[in-house]
């Protein structure tokens, strides 16, 4: 028996990087709340995967690279259903110092960190994909309040992220739709383990430093995702929430 509280009971919630990490604990709690998923990834063994960690129901996986426009494109022909809730969870990290910046690396961290979720949102908005109260959450990061070594382009395509979902919630809002940005700090994931690659250890122990409750997990953005989408969460939007973080 599903709890009203907090219940996701068949709200139809697209949710992108659903391979792993928050995408895929975001799938699975959802599922558990009586959620009817869409999930979509690169890696379709990965995606099963999730699906098959999934409460089972009425789901539905995608292969998608959302960094295209044409997939893009197609993808939004196979969601063929009015969506209350979607979770852009799709993204990469990868740190490089100013000097070394090129254009290729710009257009690279801009169009999977950005770009991919502002056009799948245009195109669905567009289609008219969303049911009336629908609610959008986009995964952020601290790195766009808190500057790292060689954190410069990974910061700005966050904090594009933030600044396009505040401005979406204004557009949406007559429809009672929401818009909002999770910003957590390091949560143990694959992209953690690549930030610990090219970061220095100095400035990994400096962010450690305002984490009085430590390292989080998938499962701490995930529920926080749910509060989201939940009607629970009716007021608030246009926010941008800091995760596991005490001050600056």
């Amino acid at each position: 028996m599903v709890s009203k509280k907090f219940s996701l009971e068949n709200k139809r919630i697209l949710i992108t990087g659903a391979s792993s990490g928050i995408g895929r604990q975001t799938a699975i709690e959802a599922s558990s709340l009586g959620a009817k998923l869409i999930i979509t990834g690169r890696n379709k063994e990965r995606l099963q995967e999730t699906l098959s960690l999934c409460k089972k129901g009425n789901h539905k996986a995608i292969i998608a690279d959302l960094e295209k426009q044409d997939q893009i494109k197609e993808f939004i022909y196979q969601v063929d259903t009015k969506l209350d809730g979607i979770v852009h969870s799709a993204g990469a990290v990868n740190f490089l110092p100013a000097k070394f910046i090129n254009e290729n690396n710009i257009y690279e961290m801009m169009d999977i960190n950005y770009k991919s979720a502002v056009l799948l949102n245009s195109f669905l908005l567009r289609k008219k994909r969303f049911n009336e109260k629908a609610s959008m959450v986009f995964i952020s990061s601290i790195a766009s309040a808190f500057p790292v070594y060689g954190g410069g382009l990974y910061a700005v395509s966050k904090a594009a992220l933030e600044a396009y979902s505040r401005t979406l919630a204004i557009e949406i809002a007559k429809k009672k739709m929401r818009s909002n940005c999770l910003l957590p700090t390091f949560v143990e994931t694959k992209l953690l383990d690549n930030t610990k690659e090219t970061v220095s250890a100095n400035s990994i122990e400096r962010l450690k430093q305002l984490l009085p409750l430590g390292i989080g997990y998938p499962i701490d953005v995930a529920n926080t995702c749910i509060f989201l989408l939940s009607d629970e969460s009716r007021w608030i939007t246009g926010q941008n929430i800091k995760m596991g973080v005490i001050s600056f």
